[in-house]
This record gives structure tokens, C-alpha cells and sequence, in this order.
């Protein structure tokens, strides 16, 4: 008993059991694997930027830096295939010129993105604000300043551009979008933007939790957003100013990427608008991977990936407070363009049965180990009761659901127990079982899984407001998450 008291005590205190061994990714000879041969540079990062003067400090504390009108810009589509174009629109306070670099995120030795492209100089001139229409909605109409083709040789991927204004230390910020394929991949990784625009408060105050009021967090309707505007600063839980433009993906997704092309993954790529409007990407692979906060989910979405679960596609929920709001999607009264706006319409019924566990909000703690002789704790040292320490959070999912042969693999009481967020059962739980075909569900359930598994360059590990964070790599992570995923490609029906 002392024994195992002193094991339970030095897991708690040390990043993760120094038993965990590291295993091989199931993918063998990708296109993956060749691309991050590449030379890579960490100059895809943001050197210099500057924030407007808040709308208010006093009255509305979360304003303090989001925009900047000295350099801003959007795209067209949140995602493209080769052979597409997409449309960037840039504002540039004072007018002047600015560059576009194109850099694709992966790990590169290392470095975190490799260069693709620059363009450029482009003349830029300051574009209006729109006034607010229906349901506080923000659309612009800004002209296109500059167009990108998406050359034919470039793989799936998250891309970032990086604007620069072409001027001595000019200031710098990014423009998102994801390169897909039309090709069998073991892995289909999904960006959760639906939850980076729903916080984006760009110009000041118009996210989905704005109603104009000083209240912090509405939760209610009549609110509406649209991927028409620039991403401001992301105004949760880390100040990261030198993300401006990338929505949440630097701050919670971009560890998941490097580390899965680290590690040899054939890994394609996909917005979580394609699963509303191109359903068809989730024909081409094995395994479906959620990231990171995932909270937003139109109904289509939500019945596209339970068919293809039903169909055989493994499933991988490395997310928190999945799928907790339904959305409703609107076209852009810009031009036309489908699913370019939208607004929550209710919380989500039934998630559970899809992913094992019920959506939860906030909370924080440790991954406290249940069932150690599962194969998803395969080589990782663990015992019942030893803990990988401060991975859940800052949201997460919770009660398990009734569905046969599912297995809880972690339970752990969360922190903290007596706010606002309070629940009878403030637990979270992890996952798993198995979809009928030779396929798996796994949900691991926290916002926080990926910052476990690698910190490249650039990222900043979660910290909220000094009540909890994360304390960054942690091995036994790594290899439950190689565990599983070798597991799914392994057992899939789906062959590529």
C-alpha cells in the first residue's frame, strides 16, 4: 500500500510515468512522411504587431487588444482543393503595400511550417466596418486585394499567410485556410474554425457571446457571425497576441499537427464546414480526428459523421465541450456563398450516443487511469489510479453513455466544484467502444489532449486565469493517443 501510495504520488507530481514507451505510427511511406522532409523555418511565426485602442477597458475588460486595423484580412472559403482559388480581402491602416508568405503547418524538422509561396507587394487601403443587420450580424464587402491558386502539387494541410506590410519592421498578422485532397488517407484531421468564429469578436464586440450589453458571456440567441471578416485576437483563456488572424487554430489545434506528422501519419485535412456542405471527405479515410475545442456542430454535420461511423469510419474525439451547441448556417448576403454565417440555435441532443459521452463545460484535473489493462494503455507504465496530470480542461466532456461495449478508461472529479459551472456529476470521463464493423470510438474528452502531445514552435501552453493549465508534453499521452489510432487504421474496414 505504501508503495503503490508513493507511485500515485510521483505520477501526480512528475508530466507523465517515465514507463511510457514510444511506438511507430501505423502509416508507413505517406505523402506525409515525404513532405516533412522538406526544409521547414520557424519564420512562418508573427515578429511584429499592434493592437487598436479598446472600445472600452472599463465596461468591457475582454476588448482590451483584439483588432488591428493596421493590417487585417480574410479569405473567400475556409477551405479549397487544388486547383482552387481563393480570394483574400486585406485592409491596411494607413494605405500602403503589403506581402502575402504562404507557409503550411506540419513539423519539419522541428520548426513547425515550411514556406511555400510569397506574393506580392500588393497595394492596400483601409476598408469599412460594416454596420450590423439582422441578429447583430457583421458581413464585409471588401474588395479583393489579392487571390491565391492553389497550386496542384500542394498536399492537404492547415495553411496560414502571413501578411506583412512591406514597410521597415512592418507590422504582421495571418489569414487561415485549409488545403484539402481528394484522395485515401489513413487519417482525416478536422479544424474546428465553427468554434473559432463563434468567439471572434472582431471588430470589438459582435461573437456569438455579444448582445450588445456589458454582460461577458451571452449565451442566448439573436446572435450572428459570419467568416466574412478577419479573425480578431482569440479571447479565451491565453493572451496570445502574436496568433492575430489564425483564429484558435495556433492555440489549441497546431500541437495535434505537428505532432501527428511527426510521427509519420498519413494525414489529410478538412474545415468543419466541409461536414456540413462537402460531406464527401469523410469517404476517404480511416480515421476521423475532432481537435481541441469542438464546440459548435450544425445537425448535419452530427448525422453526416454518424452515418459514416455506421459506415465503418473510426472516430477520435481529442476535443472538449464537443458538439455542446447546434448551429443553424446562413449564406453570405456578400456574394451568395453557402454556410458563411451562422447562429446557435439550441444545445445538442444525443451526442452521446455518437460520442460516448455527454458535452460538459468548464472544468479542470487529471486523466485518473481505470481500466489499465485496456490496449489503449498499452506501453504506457500505467496502474489504476495513476494520473496524467493537468490534461482536462478547460472544457470538457462527461457522463458516460449506454452503449454496449462501451469501456470508461479514465474518471477523475474535476476542479473547481462550487461556481457557476457546477453539476451533479462534475466528473470526466474517457472513452471508448467499439461501432460494429471493426471500426472504434474514442473520446478522450478536454479541450487540452493535444497540448499532451507536442509544443512547437510558437505555441503558448494553456494558462486561464490562474486557476489552471497545462504542464505540455506528456508521454503516456503520446503513446495512448499512437495506441489508438494505430488500432483504428489496423482494424478499419475501410481500405485505402
Amino acid at each position: 500500500m505504501e508503495r503503490r501510495r508513493l507511485v500515485n504520488l510521483a505520477a501526480a507530481a512528475s508530466p507523465s510515468p517515465s514507463l511510457a514507451q514510444p511506438i511507430k505510427a501505423a502509416s508507413k511511406d505517406s505523402r506525409i512522411v515525404e513532405e516533412n522532409k522538406k526544409p521547414g523555418t520557424v519564420e512562418w511565426q508573427l515578429r511584429y504587431h499592434t493592437f487598436d485602442d479598446p472600445i472600452s477597458l472599463a465596461s468591457y475588460p475582454l476588448n482590451r487588444r483584439v483588432r488591428h486595423s493596421a493590417l487585417e484580412g480574410y479569405g473567400s472559403v475556409t477551405s479549397a482543393l487544388p486547383g482552387d482559388t481563393i480570394d483574400l480581402m486585406v485592409s491596411m491602416k494607413p494605405a500602403g503595400s503589403f506581402l502575402l508568405d504562404i507557409y503550411r503547418m506540419g513539423y519539419y524538422g522541428g520548426t513547425g511550417a515550411r514556406h511555400m509561396l510569397r506574393l506580392g507587394p500588393f497595394p492596400g487601403g483601409e476598408q469599412n466596418v460594416p454596420m450590423m443587420s439582422m441578429e447583430r450580424l457583421r458581413e464585409c464587402a471588401w474588395d479583393r486585394s489579392a487571390a491565391i491558386v492553389i497550386p496542384k502539387d500542394w498536399p492537404s494541410g492547415v495553411y496560414l499567410g502571413k501578411l506583412t506590410r512591406d514597410e521597415p519592421h512592418g507590422t504582421q498578422s495571418y489569414v487561415i485556410f485549409v488545403v484539402k485532397e481528394h484522395r485515401s488517407s489513413d487519417v482525416l484531421c478536422q479544424v474546428s474554425d465553427l468554434t473559432w468564429q463563434a468567439y471572434n469578436k472582431w471588430p470589438g464586440k459582435n461573437s456569438l457571446y455579444d448582445d450588445g450589453t456589458p454582460e461577458i458571456w451571452y449565451t442566448g440567441p439573436h446572435v450572428r457571425v459570419s467568416f466574412d471578416r478577419p479573425y480578431a485576437k482569440y479571447c479565451q483563456c491565453i493572451d496570445s497576441p502574436l496568433s492575430s488572424g489564425s483564429g484558435g487554430y495556433i492555440l489549441w489545434e497546431h500541437p495535434m499537427t505537428y505532432w501527428l506528422e511527426q510521427q509519420g501519419y498519413d494525414v489529410t485535412y478538412c474545415s468543419n464546414v466541409d461536414l456540413h456542405v462537402n460531406p464527401e471527405v469523410l469517404k476517404n479515410s480511416k480515421v476521423f480526428l475532432s481537435v481541441g475545442h469542438d464546440e459548435y456542430w450544425s445537425k448535419k454535420m452530427y448525422q453526416e459523421v454518424t452515418r459514416a461511423r455506421d459506415e465503418g469510419l473510426s472516430l477520435a474525439f481529442l476535443s472538449g465541450n464537443t458538439m455542446w451547441h447546434e448551429i443553424e448556417f446562413y449564406a453570405s448576403s456578400i456574394t451568395g456563398s453557402p454556410a458563411r454565417a451562422f447562429a446557435r440555435k439550441v444545445h445538442m441532443a444525443d451526442t452521446e450516443k455518437l460520442m460516448g459521452v455527454k458535452a460538459r463545460t468548464i472544468g479542470y484535473g487529471d486523466w485518473v487511469v481505470t481500466k489499465s489493462e485496456h490496449w489503449v494503455y498499452e506501453g504506457t507504465g500505467l496502474s489504476p489510479g495513476d494520473r496524467i496530470p493537468a490534461i482536462i480542461g478547460w472544457e470538457y466532456n462527461g457522463e458516460p453513455a449506454d452503449i454496449p461495449g462501451l469501456e470508461v478508461l479514465a474518471t477523475s472529479l474535476l476542479h473547481p466544484r462550487t461556481d457557476q459551472w457546477v453539476r451533479e456529476d462534475h466528473y470526466h470521463h474517457g472513452v471508448i467502444y467499439p461501432a460494429g464493423k471493426g471500426n472504434w470510438v474514442f473520446s478522450a474528452g478536454t479541450i487540452w489532449w493535444a497540448d499532451a502531445l507536442s509544443s512547437p514552435p510558437g505555441h503558448i501552453t494553456a494558462r486561464v486565469n490562474e486557476v489552471a493549465g497545462t504542464f505540455g508534453p506528456q508521454p503516456a499521452a503520446q503513446r495512448m493517443t499512437a495506441n489508438v489510432l494505430n488500432r483504428m487504421i489496423k482494424d478499419s474496414p475501410i481500405r485505402g
